[in-house]
C-alpha cells in the first residue's frame, strides 16, 4: 500500500504548479519538499499512520482541484481590497514585497534617526 501512495503523492507533486514569482515561499514547491521527507526509501517507506497519510492526501487533491472554489462560487473576482487575482499575484510576488521592505526600511531607519536620542559623546562636544 505504501507504493501506491508514494505513487499518488509523486502525481500531485507533478500537477501542482511552481509559481516562479513566489522564490522561497511557494506551496508547490514546499509540498515537493515535504513529501521527498515523508517518503525517504520511495515506495519502501513505511507509513506509521495510513489513515493520516490518506487524510492529507485527499486535502491536498481537493486544493489542487480547486474542490472550494467550485463548491463555493464568488460573485466578483475581487476581495474586500478591490484588487483582481492578477493584481493580487503582482503585490504578493516575491520581488514586490522584497521593494516593499526596502521603501519601509528606509522610512523605518529616517524615523529612528530622527527619535534617536543623542549619546552622552555627542551632548558633550555642543
Amino acid at each position: 500500500m505504501a507504493a501506491s501512495r508514494y505513487r499518488r503523492f509523486l502525481k500531485l507533486c507533478e500537477e501542482w504548479p511552481l509559481d516562479e514569482t513566489k522564490r522561497g515561499r511557494d506551496l508547490g514547491a514546499y509540498l515537493r519538499q515535504r513529501v521527498a521527507q515523508a517518503f525517504r526509501e520511495g515506495e519502501n517507506t513505511q507509513i506509521t499512520e495510513p489513515e493520516v497519510c490518506d487524510e492529507m492526501y485527499e486535502s491536498l487533491a481537493r486544493l489542487h482541484s480547486n474542490y472550494y472554489k467550485h463548491k463555493y462560487p464568488r460573485p466578483r473576482d475581487t476581495g474586500f481590497s478591490g484588487l483582481t487575482v492578477e493584481e493580487c499575484r503582482i503585490v504578493l510576488a516575491t520581488d514586490t514585497l522584497e521593494e516593499f521592505k526596502e521603501m519601509n526600511k528606509g522610512l523605518w531607519k529616517k524615523l529612528q534617526d530622527k527619535l534617536a536620542t543623542k549619546s552622552p559623546d555627542e551632548k558633550t562636544k555642543e
